[in-house]
Formats: structure tokens, sequence, C-alpha cells
């Protein structure tokens, strides 16, 4: 075949078959679309089907065609990416700031603890750490993923349960607003390079002032060439900073979140969203599955995955359940938003790739946190489906509580 025939057989295969799965399985309930695209991704990989049919893998997936997938998916995990950051709204945030700064700082800090001693339990055993990899990056980076909440798969599910307009889905996008950038700051933090300080340093000093440049020109802009100047600017910063040694996604975030999500149309990046998930995310889910391995075997991944869930869904609950004690919520409420705010894909994995491919992280280390962040964000929707039915017919008569009975 030639190079175009095997790469649009890999795209047939990347579209086709996780939509398959998903309509025909009807597994909507407990695995979103977006959920079987990456369990697809693993599937399609050299960790699975690679290894049972090798044929099959160096026939579709050769170097050309890899070469060609991971440009498209290094561009939508672009926009993807500055589409969260687009969507923090600070000013919201810094209004309610007291019960804000108090449940996200204790959604994030407590899961951040426990996920950093699971990953010290796993640097006991080799293999685990990269070879580019302090001991310190691999316990932060480690503990950091178990304590993130993905902020887009998070607005999906709020739509999906009818609540995003609703208090209690404004309110936990704040809370994941404020950790999203907690995110992007400790990964700056873990990529920050002593040898190439300078460049960063000049990286922070020009991305200031061109921010403050961009801020000027979007207002003046009708809003349809907002939106070309923003594909501009986010190509820029993501050089940038990948040029300092940031890496392009903490770039990519940066150049949205100094944006104002005002100056575009709500619906319109409602559709933009939907468009780059729909387009382009299933092959950076694909490319992320190509990644993962089962080299230490596969008891060992799992059951480093198994404790990684337990550190993540079990620091996660007693964070907001502190912080539901300390601002007085309604029975239940804690548990509810617990739970929402355990979707933990696509950003999780988006933090991850950077550190694999930073060797910070191995690739099994990559692989166990995938499965839990596939296992967590599976979780969301079936556990609180229920609790939000209450909800919804409690806030058409004017109360508040997310409590079921």
């Amino acid at each position: 075949m030639s190079p175009t025939e095997v790469f649009l057989l890999a795209m047939l295969l990347i579209f086709a078959a996780p939509y398959a799965v998903w309509r025909l399985g009807r597994t909507d309930h407990w695995a979103p679309l977006v959920v079987v695209q990456i369990v697809g991704g693993i599937l399609l990989g050299p960790g699975v089907l690679g290894a049972a049919f090798p044929a099959y893998y160096a026939t579709v997936f050769t170097p050309a065609s890899i070469g060609a997938l991971n440009g498209i998916a290094w561009w939508a995990v672009m926009m993807f990416v500055w589409v969260a950051g687009l969507e923090l709204d600070l000013g919201e945030a810094w209004r309610s700031r007291r019960e804000t700064g108090t449940t996200a700082a204790l959604a994030l800090v407590t899961p951040l603890v426990t996920g950093s001693l699971a990953a010290l339990v796993m640097l006991r055993f080799p293999g685990w750490r990269g070879p580019a990899g302090a001991d310190w990056q691999v316990v932060l980076g480690i503990g950091m993923a178990c304590a993130v909440t993905a902020l887009p798969i998070l607005v999906l599910f709020l739509e999906k349960l009818e609540i995003l307009r609703l208090p209690l889905g404004r309110r936990v996008l704040r809370y994941a607003s404020l950790d999203d950038i907690a995110i992007w700051g400790v990964l700056a933090a873990i990529m920050l390079d002593w040898e190439r300080v300078t460049r960063q340093a000049g990286f922070l000093a020009g991305f200031a002032l061109a921010t403050w440049a961009i801020r000027r020109l979007m207002p003046r802009l009708p809003e349809r060439d907002r939106w070309y100047v923003s594909l501009v600017w986010l190509a820029a910063c993501g050089f940038a900073a990948d040029w300092a040694g940031l890496h392009f996604m903490v770039g990519a975030f940066l150049s949205g979140a100094v944006l104002e999500a005002r100056w575009f149309d709500e619906e319109t990046t409602d559709r933009f969203r939907h468009f780059v998930l729909l387009a382009v995310m299933p092959v950076y889910f694909l490319s992320t599955g190509l990644r993962t391995q089962w080299g230490m075997g596969g008891t060992a991944v799992f059951a480093a995955a198994a404790l990684l869930l337990v550190a993540s869904v079990g620091g996660k609950f007693l964070g907001v359940r502190i912080a539901g004690r300390l601002l007085g919520w309604p029975k239940g409420e804690a548990t509810t938003i617990g739970w929402l705010l355990q979707t933990k894909a696509l950003i999780m994995i988006i933090f991850v790739n950077v550190l694999l491919d930073k060797h910070i992280v191995t690739n099994e280390t990559f692989t166990a946190l995938l499965l839990m962040a596939l296992a967590s964000t599976m979780l969301t929707v079936p556990m609180v489906s229920k609790r939000i039915a209450v909800y919804r017919r409690t806030a058409g008569e004017g109360k508040v509580s997310a409590g079921a009975p």
C-alpha cells in the first residue's frame, strides 16, 4: 500500500472501531465515547493487538504513518488545552474566593499527598522512574496526576447530566478551574531546567509583554478574526514554551488562560470544543495508546494502577468532605461533588504524556496512570446520575442540596 493508503487505513481504524463499540455496546452510561476512544487507542497499540498480531501493527503503524498521526495529535491537543485555558472564569472564582479557595485547595492538596505517598511506595521497586527523572519529580508528578480534575471532560459530563448552567455545575467548574491552574504551574516547576533557565526567564518576560499586546488587540477585532488570531497566538506560545524547555502544552494552556472567554461567543466556543473532540482528538487518543507498555508484566502495572486509584479517589473524597464540613454543606453534597471531581482522563493523560516525553517516568508508570485515569473517569457518571436527578428536581423547587436519599 502507498503511504497515503496506510495513513487512511489508520484513520479508518481510529474513528470506526471505538464508535462501533460505543454505539453497538451502548456504553454511554458508564463509558462515554471519549473514554472508549482512549481505551481503543490502548487496544490498537503495541501492548495489546500489536503484541497479538505484530504483522497488523507493522503494516498499519509504519514510521511514516505514526509521524503523520503525531503531527495531527500535537495540534489537536494544543487546541483542546487552549480551550480549557479559555474557559477559566477567574472573576467568578474571586467573587466567591473563600468557598472556592477552600474547596479547590483541599480537593487538590489531599489527593496530591495521598498520590505522592503511593509514588513513594512504587519507587521502592525498580522500573517506575524514568532515566532523566529525579525522585522528587516522579513523586510530585504522580501525586499531581492523582489530584488532577480534567476541566474539559468535566464540562462534557456536566452537559450530559444537564447541570452545566445550574448553581452546582458552576460551583464545581470554579473548583476545577483553580486546580487546572495549579496543574500547569506544577508542570512548569517539574520541567524547570537550570541549564536553560535563561531561556525560560526570557520566555516568561516575553510572554508577559506579548500578553499585554494580545489583550489590547483582541477587543478591537471582529469576533471572526479573534478566532483566527487566537490560533496564531496558540502556535506562537506553544513554540516559545517548547523552545524554552517548558513543553508546548504549558504554552498552549497559558495562551488560552490569558484571554477572556467573553471575547468569544459561548455557543461558538462550545461548537469549537466539540469539533476538536470529534474530528481530531481521537488521533491523540490513539497516539496515547501507542505509548502503553507492559514491559514489567501486566500484574505489576495493574497493581500500581489499583494503588493509584485508591490514592486518587480516596484523597479527593477526603479533601472534599473536609471542605464540606468547614463550609457547612448540606448532607450528601460533598459526595456528589467528590465524584464529579474524579474526571481525570485527557488533562491527566496530557500531563503524564509530558513527563513521559521528558523521560521523567517510564512507559510502565504512564500505563498505570492511564489505567487509573480511565477507571476514575468511568466511575463518575454511574455514581452521580441518581444524585444529580434528585438535585435537578430540588433545584427546580428552589433548593440547593445535591444529596440523594
